[in-house]
């Protein structure tokens, strides 16, 4: 297949560079960047002599198909499986990879052997990066996989010459936690490739502009990827690099061009004269969608509204979403529904299941049980995916997918209609990005125009651009969408789309589309700019929406400090000789701790739920396959038991989680002695303090207070 316009264009900045160096590629969603990031990187490793690869990808579910392509890249290299035998996948739950689990367990031949064979995969749990101190040491395995089983041992992950995993695994190597030197061993000589870096918020960006500053130190070359990536934070990566390339404490490029049209790359290098930058662009190797914009607006309770208000608000919500849904499928079609909280997506999907049935309606989130979260998403991406079947070739002919910002990004499916909760510019951008994905797919009719309707907000968005809404501000948006994107980018985003909707001279366009991706760089970029945006009706809101945004940065990129690798005045340094004096211990019994570290926010437990339906009564796996009164588990039940694991919201609920341990039958077990066992009853209901859980097949994990439950 002939390389792209925008793929030559990547190769073509990386045989230009005079040095090692960082490539920042911006391009549009499907447009191919990962295929041009990992041709870049052939050419950067036979240029600057790295002898392997790291991939780093934003979720644990968007490593697990990169591995895959990973594979099929070494392949397709000329070396058979000799180089495809080589590559690491290092997160916690690649346990649930078949295409992992096929290499450790012998069931599929690598270069004549069984790759991965006798790896101690058990010795990694309790280690979410695979890293921890509980593997196996040299020579204790059946030796089947050779250097690979060594590589795969205690603290040794990023040592394997090609790794695929989370942007976790150079998070960490930017922080003052133990073994930091092996985790700079196992990038150092390698080309990094990151995806989707425009994921990173302000705290993991503390982390990933320092992980930045010792590559370029340590002469890494560094490839970044995002289809949406604000001006501001490329300016601070590409700082970060040559900064580190320079060995300089900060640097600041008065002359940093800005690109001249998207696809583009952008690439940085340090030469004897001082830093070295070039922005090239090209066009897009297919024409610009016209995507329709539409407002479904809904009831949005005040922060006073009772439980029974919000509960009515979110009926008519659902209502409103399953009446378009109807209209809009009426002759078939596959539409992706994106709610910014998993209450709604699970409150949406059973409105939607009474409507069309559950053969026509899938549910997709993170408080799903591992095994049963993997299933749905390999399936949803064989139905969906865009090298899936085409209408009239085993493509359904109606179904709706109801998920959380789990479809946002690297969910590569193709999708005839959009419904979306308002969210950042750019992360609707990232969800727009599955729609008409696939250029020549045939349409079911009605659905032939991209078009995507916003939910989350109340009404009178145009209008209220002009007069402010009855309290003086911007329109109103749930309260969870405030909650996780904060109100400031939401305001911003709001008014980019009541610009596009409403008419007149001096107004806007009134045509009610975007371009994309032609359009994408000016949308971000004017949301995340500075300059005034907003309807004067609501600029005092804006006003104080931005005050707070910038205070609460501010204390989030201040709370990343302590975990920092350096300190001011330690980053000229050329080695990392002395850091370990302020070595910060992880949280918790093992290195998988140091999770909470490297992300913000108050992150969930996560627990292996398992079912007792009486006291003295044997334990059970959520599939119903029987343990014993303690708990042990037989070899063949391991994979059963974690695939009940499920991360519970942050909270008190979580809180009390912590509290938990294993079950009596696992405190020996390699793999589950560090697991937090909930139990629940017959009908799947369990305790977490003041609160009450509840795990259904279909709708997965809901918690709520003891006392808003009903009584039994």
């Amino acid at each position: 297949m002939e390389a792209r316009p925008s793929q030559r264009l990547v190769m073509q900045a990386a045989r230009d560079m005079e040095g090692p160096g960082l490539l920042v590629v911006e391009a549009p969603m499907g447009e191919g960047k990962t295929k041009a990031a990992l041709m870049a990187a052939e050419i950067l490793a036979a240029r600057f002599g790295a002898d392997g690869v790291f991939v780093g990808m934003p979720t644990q579910a968007t490593s697990d198909p990169m591995f895959g392509q990973v594979r099929a890249w070494l392949q397709a290299l000329g070396r058979g499986d000799d180089l495809a035998s080589q590559v690491a996948l290092l997160h916690g739950k690649r346990m649930f990879n078949k295409e992992w689990r096929g290499l450790v367990e012998g069931r599929e031949r690598v270069g004549g052997e069984f790759g991965f064979a006798g790896v101690d995969e058990f010795g990694c749990e309790g280690d979410v990066y695979g890293m921890g101190e509980q593997g196996r040491g040299v020579g204790e395995g059946s030796g089947a996989g050779g250097p690979a089983e060594w590589f795969l041992g205690a603290k040794r992950g990023l040592l394997c010459p090609f790794v695929v995993g989370t942007v976790d695994q150079l998070l960490l190597a930017a922080t003052r936690s133990r073994h930091v030197m092996l985790r700079m061993a196992g990038l150092a000589g390698k080309v990094v490739v990151l995806d989707e870096v425009h994921a990173a918020d302000v705290y993991m960006s503390q982390f990933l502009v320092e992980g930045l500053r010792w590559l370029g130190q340590a002469g890494v070359p560094v490839v970044l990827l995002s289809a949406t990536l604000p001006p501001g934070q490329r300016r601070e990566l590409v700082e970060a690099y040559v900064a580190g390339a320079g060995s300089r404490e900060e640097l600041r490029l008065e002359a940093l061009p800005e690109p001249g049209g998207y696809p583009s790359v952008t690439s940085a290098w340090s030469a004897v004269e001082g830093p070295c930058v070039r922005v090239d662009s090209c066009e897009g190797w297919r024409p610009d969608l016209s995507v329709a914009l539409a407002v479904c607006s809904e009831p949005v309770p005040g922060l006073r509204a009772s439980r029974a208000q919000e509960r009515q608000a979110q009926q008519e919500a659902d209502v409103a979403v399953v009446d378009l849904l109807r209209a809009q499928l009426e002759g078939g079609g596959c539409a992706l529904v994106v709610r910014n909280t998993v209450a709604r997506a699970q409150s949406l999907y059973s409105a939607l299941a009474g409507v069309f049935g559950v053969g026509e309606v899938m549910l997709l989130h993170g408080r799903l049980a591992a095994g049963a979260r993997a299933e749905r998403t390999e399936r949803c991406l064989g139905l969906l995916g865009v090298s899936g079947p085409g209408v009239g070739e085993g493509r359904p002919h109606r179904l709706v997918v109801v998920a959380t910002q789990l479809a946002e990004q690297s969910f590569d499916v193709d999708v005839d209609l959009l419904v979306s909760d308002v969210a950042p510019v750019d992360l609707l951008l990232q969800r727009i990005g599955r729609l008409h994905r696939h250029g020549d797919r045939v349409r079911p009719p009605g659905l032939v125009v991209p078009q995507v309707f916003l939910t989350g907000l109340g009404g009178g968005l145009v209008e209220g651009a002009d007069a402010g809404s009855v309290c003086g501000g911007g329109p109103a948006f749930i309260r969870g969408s405030e909650v996780i994107y904060g109100r400031h980018l939401l305001l911003r985003t709001a008014a980019v789309v009541a610009d596009a909707l409403r008419p007149g001279p001096g107004c806007g366009s009134g045509s009610g589309v975007w371009q994309v991706p032609g359009g994408v760089p000016g949308l971000v970029a004017a949301v995340y700019g500075d300059e005034e945006l907003v309807p004067a009706g609501w600029r005092d809101d804006a006003g104080a929406a931005r005050v707070d945004r910038e205070e609460r940065q501010r204390e989030r990129a201040q709370s990343a400090v302590p975990f920092l690798l350096t300190r001011r005045g330690d980053k000229e340094g050329v080695t990392l000789a002395g850091l370990h004096r302020v070595a910060v211990a992880a949280s918790g019994g093992a290195e998988g701790g140091l999770d909470g570290v490297v992300r913000d926010g108050e992150m969930g437990e996560e627990v292996v739920l398992v079912v007792r339906e009486g006291e003295g009564e044997v334990v059970r796996t959520l599939s119903g396959r029987a343990l014993s009164v303690n708990g042990d588990v037989a070899d063949e039940l391991i994979d059963d038991v974690l695939a009940g694991t499920v991360r519970l919201p942050g909270g008190p609920a979580s809180s009390a989680a912590a509290a938990l341990g294993p079950l009596p039958g696992w405190v020996g077990h390699p793999r589950l002695r560090y697991a937090r066992a909930l139990v629940l009853d017959g009908l799947g209901w369990g305790e977490l303090g003041e609160h009450r859980v509840h795990y259904d097949d279909v709708l997965g994990l809901t918690v709520e207070l003891a006392r808003r439950w009903p009584v039994r």
